[in-house]
């Protein structure tokens, strides 16, 4: 699932792949600003097949938030 998270990042943001880690930021380390966090959310939601709430999205400061833990799903997607 990481992997996956990753490519779209990657695809979406433009940035390097090895830049991509959990704990990266995605505002500081990777660049993300809110026209690239819109265009990120849809990318991932398309991707992945899972929505992401509004509520859940600003609570997403690192790649690492984008999934659960050990469940490999979107956070606020369907499980």
């Amino acid at each position: 699932m990481f992997e996956k998270v990753r490519d779209v990042i990657v695809d979406t943001l433009g940035c390097e792949a090895e830049a991509v880690t959990r704990e990266a930021t995605l505002t500081e380390d990777l660049g993300l600003d809110s026209i690239d966090a819109v265009e990120l959310n849809i990318a991932l939601e398309d991707a992945l097949g899972a929505a992401i709430s509004d509520e859940a999205l600003k609570e997403m400061k690192t790649v690492g938030d984008r999934l659960l833990p050990g469940e490999g799903r979107l956070r606020g997607g369907a499980p």
